[in-house]
């Protein structure tokens, strides 16, 4: 076989679209992963605080997902079967119904799509539209949904939107909690604006929102806030649809990001760390009065990848069978935003946002943020940044990075820190 060489990066920069991304801010070429460590070819390790952007919760290569996929393939277990019926999909199905859905008093459905979580929004919204006979949707300011064009219109990341080529329709922008001060209350806001006969402002047929917004920066909403903007659905004659693709899967603590929270979602998005090990894998729950779409009405050739069923099957038994690997994550929580908290002491201004293992540093500015990230690749560490100015510097460690590991990558975070606000005091001197 013959394999790219390790100092060779041209045949990136010769065949690949210049649509690539993180690779830019990450530039070597990386050839294994266990737990949370990366290696590149050189053998050199990195500390992964991405964690595909929250798709490795459980760390990469986990031993057991491993071994079932292994066991399943080598015993010409079903790889592809669109949506029918096989033991890979029923096992799964069980085990979210046993272990997530009924300890949880949810009575939803599952619906199986293209395997990303765009691909489960434009399904959300299909729904809810299709539910309502209404069209529009109303979408937070820093929400991120989604690429596709549907999913597109209700992202508020001006980048991204730039790249439609078209109008984006169908959806209307309010703020999300915090977004115009401490002093308005956002969701009194909304509520208002839609009981208006004369605001503009169209009957929607959905509200879509992230407790915790990955890529708009880490804004997180409150319970309080999040319980109202359920109510107003419900008194509008709305679907209230979460979307739990990158806070779901236990990245806030509980299963899903809203557990706590008192609400019932019509239609909850899930992709990422749904399948456990990295595979493509998306999912809807929905009401069971919401499933109205009639046979392959929404449908995708992927819809039925076996592969993630089988480790799916396998994250949630031993990850989510009892509250222990909760514990152990809000532990490791309050471990970050502890260590977190002395970190931004070195960076005038700096603070604090998210939720559970989804939390970063504000450092206001982009810039600032992207050479914090730099010199930490440098020194071995795999950290991204997120806003809408790229200004937070994001930690999405894996849920299940051992105390040490966890220790060592905080470590190179502080000293970067540390380094640049030495050097921009000298500078100001």
């Amino acid at each position: 076989m013959t394999t790219v060489p390790t100092d060779d990066k041209a045949i990136f920069e010769r065949r690949e679209s210049a649509a690539r991304s993180y690779c830019r801010s990450f530039p070597t070429v990386f050839d294994k992963a266990r737990g949370s460590i990366l290696a590149d070819s050189d053998g050199r390790e990195y500390i992964d605080f991405l964690a595909g952007c929250s798709t490795l919760n459980y760390g990469h290569n986990d031993p057991d997902m491993k071994a079932a996929l292994v066991e399943h393939i080598a015993g010409d277990g079903v790889a592809h079967g669109l949506d029918m019926h096989t033991r890979a999909k029923a096992d799964f199905l069980e085990a979210f119904e046993r272990i997530i859905l009924k300890p949880r008093g949810m009575d939803h459905r599952l619906m199986f799509m293209g395997p990303t979580g765009a691909n489960a929004v434009e399904a959300a919204l299909k729904i809810a539209r299709k539910v309502t006979g209404r069209t529009n949707v109303v979408a937070f300011t820093n929400g991120f949904h989604g690429v596709t064009l549907g999913a597109l219109a209700a992202t508020g990341n001006g980048y991204h939107r730039g790249g439609a080529g078209l109008p984006l329709s169908g959806v209307t922008r309010m703020p999300f909690e915090g977004a115009m001060g401490k002093d308005v209350d956002t969701a009194d806001l909304l509520n208002r604006m839609l009981a208006e006969p004369s605001s503009g402002i169209e009957p929607p047929a959905a509200f879509i929102l992230e407790t915790v917004q990955g890529e708009g920066g880490l804004n997180a909403a409150s319970r309080q806030w999040v319980r109202r903007i359920a109510e107003i659905a419900r008194a509008h004659g709305a679907l209230l649809i979460i979307d739990d693709i990158q806070a779901g899967c236990g990245r806030t603590g509980p299963f899903f990001s809203f557990e706590e929270m008192g609400i019932a979602p019509d239609i909850v998005t899930m992709a990422k760390s749904l399948s456990g090990f990295g595979l493509p894998f998306a999912a809807l729950l929905v009401k069971p009065e919401h499933d109205v779409f009639g046979p392959a009405e929404h449908n995708g050739t992927f819809r039925g990848n076996n592969h993630a069923f089988v480790t799916a099957r396998v994250a949630l038994e031993k990850f989510w069978s009892d509250g222990r690997f909760q514990e152990t994550v809000l532990d490791s929580a309050a471990y970050l935003k502890s260590r977190l908290e002395d970190i931004a002491r070195y960076l005038p201004g700096a603070r604090l946002k998210g939720r559970g293992m989804m939390l970063g540093i504000d450092v206001g500015s982009g810039a600032l943020a992207e050479e914090i990230c730099t010199r930490c690749f440098d020194r071995g560490l795999v950290i991204e940044t997120s806003g809408a100015h790229d200004e937070v510097v994001k930690v999405l460690a894996p849920l299940t990075i051992d105390r040490e590991t966890f220790a060592r990558g905080l470590d190179i975070l502080e000293a970067a820190a540390r380094e640049i606000a030495q050097s921009t005091r000298i500078a100001a001197e």
